[in-house]
């Protein structure tokens, strides 16, 4: 089969709009045009049911109906770029945030933000975490200069509406409850040994953290931290990440 036939072929599949390509035959001889369909709808209901087994929680909050047509809207715009389907689905949260029908559901594109990197800490490298004592040990004059390896696993989030809170209802982490405080909540991710953990930041631990993680010094992190959040403590956050596992090593 040609490139061009199989460019054609591509997009036919992602596009119900397009005809069946040419140069396509049946053991009939007759245009296959049932056998094209029956094709294109299994492959957008695989593509439907990976996004559903990545977000979950997504999927809870606005119904399996639901999610199926946003599901399938985002498939025919967005058709996978990789035979590997790990990472099908980054761009989903951006793509609900411009879904109309869903547009009054607007911490959705935070739920599915944090899904996203849930999967992704999941299939992450692994990696050992900094011991605390290694810290401890490292001369006190030093201690500012210092920089911080992060967990092939971390990402650090922070939401416009308590995501967290939400994720945690819709996936019976915690037992449903009227949400009186719709502030935003800051997280980090991190899969330390074998099981995805979800962290929920205090004040300036956000800007701490990814100050950190994109290799900035200690004492540079705890500046920007600070200009962020004048409540910032140095040592809940600091000793937050170390029991959550955010760092492999310092230097």
């Amino acid at each position: 089969m040609s490139l061009n036939t199989q460019t054609r072929f591509a997009e036919a599949v992602s596009d119900t709009d397009r005809a069946v390509p040419e140069g396509l035959i049946a053991w009939n001889g007759q245009q296959p045009e049932r056998r094209f369909g029956v094709y294109r709808n299994n492959v957008a209901m695989a593509l439907t049911g990976a996004l559903a087994a990545r977000f979950p929680v997504a999927e809870q909050i606005v119904g399996k109906a639901f999610f199926a047509a946003m599901a399938f809207e985002f498939v025919r715009r967005h058709p996978p770029r990789s035979p590997l389907l790990l990472a099908y689905g980054d761009d989903f949260s951006a793509f609900a945030a411009e879904f109309e029908p869903a547009r009054e559901l607007s911490y959705l594109p935070d739920v599915i933000r944090l899904e996203a990197a849930r999967g992704k800490a999941y299939h992450a490298e692994d990696g050992v975490p900094l011991d605390s004592a290694e810290l401890a040990a490292a001369a006190p004059d030093r201690l500012a200069e210092l920089i911080f390896e992060p967990h092939p696993s971390l990402s650090v989030l922070r939401f416009s509406h308590p995501a967290i809170t939400i994720w945690a209802m819709n996936a019976g982490e915690i037992d449903l409850a009227p949400i009186e405080d719709w502030s935003g909540e800051d997280a980090i991710v991190v899969r330390p040994q074998m099981i995805v953990n979800i962290h929920r930041l205090p004040p300036g631990g956000a800007t701490f953290v990814l100050a950190l993680a994109e290799g900035q010094t200690l004492a540079a992190a705890i500046s920007a931290a600070t200009d962020d959040a004048s409540g910032f403590d140095l040592s809940a956050n600091l000793a937050g990440a170390l029991k959550a596992g955010a760092f492999t090593a310092i230097r």
